[in-house]
């Protein structure tokens, strides 16, 4: 017999299902001594207890709280242990126990000693009343299958419902991964641009009085400026927002020496992977923003180096350095570069000195295991 209980959370309302009622039809076996024995006083008993079986039951397939289950699933242990000397076919009741235990119960070795126990009683309080065999041992024997059928399922519904749960995180993590990435991606992409934007917006400013017609290129560079962001914007909605290391360090050389920063590199650049390229570029377009805002430099220097194993940039500049705490733009740097299993060391004592190391894919692969 199995007996599908609904199964629901603790502290949620349970899924009560009329389904679960169908399987009182195994309580016929409450009457058959009566049926055996008529007689008034017989039958008003046998009602009256099974209205209380029905009570506990019913009770215990609505009830909400899973502690007010268990709490009902031993007063319906205790009622049938009490009943059944009186009527043999109350043995029934040790089946009903079994197969309502997976569900109420959260522990599986606690589930399988509830089956074992009705099973049990069932069959020595049989045995100690001198029923026969065919009576005891047909409650005892459905014991069993009953509680394991319903264990099985219990089991894998709880399965599922983890499952469920756990796909719900994932998605929920897999969002706020998401929403930094794209606070990360308009950071790198907007901090630069709009750094230049006031940059340029400044000299415009002291130029307007002097020489007007500057002023006037100088805020025509400006509107061109943002609608290169606006671009850039879209580029980055789209994922193509790198235009490769070549383009960002004449962007920055070109920043740099706005803001009065002469910038020392080797060129050509060598050749770099395309994956640690496009971080590589993010990392100079941030390391410039950072310049030009805070380092007050005067020089700035960029050494790139690649060999077969691993791919360094350092930039350095003399600028005031002391960098106390990390804000979203290096810390995205470390994000990315983790990524890639590469790694970012810092030193600001003196000015500030950058180096970014990034394994090359076949070498990031084999350090993977370790």
């Amino acid at each position: 017999m199995n007996k599908s209980v609904s199964i629901s959370k603790p502290g949620t309302r349970p899924r009560v299902r009329t389904f679960d009622l169908i399987w009182l039809c195994y309580s016929i076996f409450f009457f058959v001594v009566p049926a055996q024995h008529p007689g008034f006083s017989a039958w008003l008993t046998v009602s009256l207890l099974y209205l209380c079986f029905l009570m506990l039951y019913v009770s215990l397939i609505y009830a909400r709280r899973l502690r007010t289950k268990r709490l009902l699933l031993a007063a319906l242990a205790v009622f049938g242990i009490a009943y059944y000397p009186f009527n043999a076919g109350a043995g029934v009741v040790f089946v009903y126990c079994a197969a309502v235990a997976p569900v109420v119960l959260d522990s599986l070795s606690l589930s399988i000693v509830m089956i074992v126990a009705a099973a049990a009683v069932c069959a020595l309080e049989g045995v100690a009343l001198h029923f026969t065999i065919w009576i005891w041992g047909i409650f005892a024997f459905f014991s069993f299958p009953a509680g394991l059928v319903n264990l099985f399922w219990t089991l894998h519904a709880r399965s599922q419902t983890r499952l469920g749960l756990a796909h719900e995180q994932i998605e929920h993590l897999a969002q706020v991964a998401e929403r930094e990435r794209i606070a990360r991606d308009l950071h790198d992409v907007l901090g630069h641009t709009l750094s230049l934007i006031v940059l340029k917006s400044e000299l415009a400013g002291r130029l307007l009085h002097t020489s007007p017609q500057q002023a006037q290129r100088e805020i025509a560079e400006v509107e061109q400026t943002a609608r290169k962001a606006l671009g850039e914007v879209r580029e980055t909605i789209r994922g193509y927002r790198c235009e490769g290391l070549a383009a960002e360090l004449a962007r920055a050389r070109a920043t740099l020496s706005l803001a009065g920063v002469s910038l020392e590199c080797a060129e050509p650049l060598p050749r770099v992977d395309p994956v640690a390229e496009s971080v590589l570029a993010l990392v100079l377009r941030e390391s410039v923003t950072n310049i030009v805002r805070h380092a007050r430099a005067t020089r700035c220097r960029l050494i790139l180096s690649v060999d077969p194993r691993i791919t360094a940039l350092r930039i350095e500049d003399d600028g005031r350095g002391g960098i106390e705490h990390e804000g979203n733009g290096l810390r995205g740097m470390r994000e990315r570069l983790a990524t890639l299993g590469g790694r970012l060391a810092i030193d600001s004592r003196g000015g500030t000195r950058l180096t970014v190391e990034i394994p090359a894919p076949s070498a990031a692969a084999q350090a993977q295991p370790a």
